[in-house]
This record gives C-alpha cells, sequence and structure tokens, in this order.
C-alpha cells in the first residue's frame, strides 16, 4: 500500500492523539531500558546523562500522556464519525500503554550493577534522539518553513522507520566498524600523530577532525554518485521526494556502516581526545539534520564556506543542474575547490528525489532494492 500524507489541524484531536500514543510507547521503551540496560542502553551516552533525569522525564511523559490520552477518548464518543474514532483509537491505544508502562515499575524501577555489553540496542539514544531533534526541528519548520508541507508528509513512513533501524541497531554497527578501522589501520596510530594534536587546542582540534572527516566523506560521497554499482546503496537516500529532518536517515545499512568505517580513520587513529571526538559527533548529527531540514534561512557568505540546508538541498535535487554536485557534508568549499559546486545557488531547487524515481518505498524493500535491480 502505498504511502500517505497526514493531514492534521488543531481541534481535531489528531495532533493530542499522536503525541500521547508518542509518549506513552517511548515511555513504555524507557520501562524495557530501565530493566535490561546492559543490553538496552548505550554505553557512551549512558555515562552523559543523569537516570533521575530520565525517570522525571517518564513520569511528566506519562502524566502528559495519560492526560491527552483521556481527553481524546472523551472527545472521541462526543463525535459520531469517522474522525471521533479515529480519535478513540488514538486514546485507547496509548493507554494501553501506559497502563502496561506503569504496572512495570514506570519510572520507580531500580537498576542494579551490570557489565557492558558489545552488542546492544540503543533504546536510550533513540528515545532522547527522536524527542530533541522532533521537538526541536519540527518546531523550527513551522517557524521559517522552506516549503509548506506536512509534518507527516509523503514518505514520512519509510524515513521513520529508517531512523528506528539506524538507531536501534548503533551498537552492533560501532562493533562492526570499530573492528574493521583497527585490524586494518592500527598501524596509523603509531606515527606519533597524537603527539602534535594534543599540543592544539580545543577548537582546532574540533575544526581539524572535521576537515579531516569531510575530506574523506567528500570523495566517499562522490565515489556513491559516480561508481555505479555503489550508486545502487546511495541511490536509497536521494529517493526522498521531500525534504525535512527525518529525510536524512533514510539509508542502506551497507552504506551507513562502510562510512562510518573510512570516516573513523582519522577521527579515531590520529589521536584525537576523546573531548573533541564527542563534540564532533554532536557536530556531525546536528548538521545532518538541519542541512536535510524543510528550513529557508540565509546564510550571505558563509554559504560558501559551510553546508547549509540551501547548499544540501541542491544535492538532493532532481533538476539537471544538481546531478552529481555538492557533495561536502560539512564544509562547502570542498566542493568549490573541487569544481563539483552547484553554481547559481540564489534559488532553491525545484524537485527532489532519483530521475526516473525507479526506488521502491519501505524499508524491507529498500534494503534488497540494490541486490536485485539492475540500474541503467
Amino acid at each position: 500500500m502505498a504511502e500517505r500524507e497526514i493531514k492534521l489541524k488543531f481541534g481535531e484531536g489528531v495532533i493530542s492523539g499522536i503525541i500521547a500514543l508518542t509518549l506513552s510507547i517511548l515511555s513504555f521503551l524507557g520501562v524495557l531500558a530501565f530493566y535490561f540496560p546492559e543490553y538496552l542502553t548505550t554505553p557512551d551516552l549512558r555515562k552523559n546523562y543523569s537516570v533521575e533525569f530520565i525517570r522525571q522525564l517518564m513520569f511528566y511523559a506519562l502524566i502528559l500522556a495519560g492526560g491527552l490520552a483521556t481527553f481524546n477518548i472523551v472527545r472521541g464518543f462526543g463525535a459520531n464519525n469517522r474522525s471521533g474514532t479515529k480519535i478513540k483509537y488514538l486514546g485507547m491505544v496509548s493507554w494501553i500503554f501506559i497502563s502496561i508502562t506503569i504496572l512495570l515499575g514506570a519510572n520507580n524501577i531500580e537498576v542494579k550493577s551490570f557489565e557492558d555489553k558489545q552488542l546492544y540496542i540503543g533504546l536510550d539514544w533513540f528515545i532522547l534522539d527522536l524527542l530533541g531533534s522532533s521537538l526541536i526541528f519540527i518546531i523550527i519548520e513551522k517557524l521559517w518553513p522552506h516549503r509548506n508541507q506536512r509534518v507527516f508528509r509523503l514518505g514520512w513512513k519509510t524515513d521513520f522507520n529508517h531512523f528506528l533501524l539506524n538507531h536501534l541497531l548503533i551498537g552492533f554497527m560501532l562493533l562492526v566498524t570499530n573492528h574493521v578501522v583497527y585490524d586494518m589501520f592500527g598501524w596509523v596510530s603509531m606515527l606519533g600523530t597524537d603527539v602534535f594534536i594534543q599540543t592544539l587546542p580545543f577548537w582546532g582540534q574540533l575544526l581539524l577532525i572535521i576537515l579531516l572527516a569531510d575530506l574523506v566523506q567528500y570523495w566517499a560521497h562522490r565515489g556513491y554518485h559516480e561508481i555505479p554499482f555503489l550508486w545502487r546503496f546511495h541511490a536509497i537516500h536521494h529517493s526522498a521526494k521531500k525534504m525535512d529532518w527525518m529525510a536524512g536517515s533514510r539509508q542502506h545499512l551497507l552504506e551507513i556502516i562502510a562510512t562510518r568505517c573510512l570516516v573513523l580513520i582519522p577521527v579515531f587513529l590520529l589521536g584525537f581526545s576523546k573531548s573533541v571526538i564527542d563534540a564532533y559527533i554532536i557536530v556531525v548529527g546536528l548538521q545532518a539534520v538541519f542541512n536535510h531540514a524543510n528550513v529557508k534561512f540565509k546564510f550571505g557568505w558563509l554559504q560558501y564556506i559551510i553546508v547549509t540546508p540551501q547548499f544540501h538541498h541542491w544535492h538532493h535535487s532532481s533538476d539537471k543542474a544538481a546531478i552529481d554536485k555538492n557533495y561536502a557534508a560539512h564544509f562547502s568549499f570542498l566542493d568549490y575547490i573541487f569544481g563539483t559546486a552547484v553554481k547559481g545557488q540564489e534559488e532553491w531547487p525545484k524537485e527532489y528525489g532519483v530521475v526516473g524515481d525507479y526506488v521502491p518505498d519501505g524499508l524491507i524493500k529498500q534494503q534488497i532494492f540494490p541486490f536485485l535491480k539492475q540500474l541503467k
């Protein structure tokens, strides 16, 4: 079944129902993470947040979800039509998750001591990132939109499923990429580059790590476009016909692992401090989401130095002038140096997606597509 856009209007109860359902499901997932932290939480992330803060967050999420769900059920019974049935359904399903969460102990579960596992599912990363990204970027996209489009626009289910898969498999991907990088390029750490790098100030290290990673990613990204076999995988990312904060999640799993391996070579092996690597990860995450977002900001001369939403939207355009252009992820001047920048970027592109629109919708279909479809 083809994906459809969902039309949201204030006052109809659908928005509050979706919020209630989302919060109740995330609270339920949070309870599971409390019970099995060694398998369902991210070790590095766990060190940087307070468990008490998560408890409080879950407590208020349950209160808000319960209030909105109750309101929707009452409102739904008062509306004897299809819309009322939908509203009641959202409220009742929300209360099912709320009830299960409370019965399991909710935010009062005691977390016992445990040992970290090599393989884990990052439920905590998924919950915090989804809450943070959606709250920040949906608001920004509504206040400063490039195009007036719905939150649940065409293709949102596919992108959300990619978002879910990419975050839940973060432990597996980190384990694979770390082993590949250290097994193949461990000799780099013996060159003594860490002695020089550690003498640089924090901001100097951060700019250097971003530049080195972007140089690697630029050429890898260019290879995905110019090598037909690699394009089969990268075409998944370009198949999104609407751009917003979630569109960047649409990637083939093997491409994510390959790109992460390549980028980790300079990041991990040249001797950057952990604080710089942590800051780099934050910058990468925020800029990747922001550059895909449906926002319209003017950056003036900065657009020729750093990658902006307008710059990256052109990369996703199916317009003839934009094909195989604007590869950089952080510093746009790389494309100007290597001659791959789109010329005349005063205006935004008209259309997005893959020329010919041959990539299927749906997470599973897109994961197997590169192996089954011979592209022209």
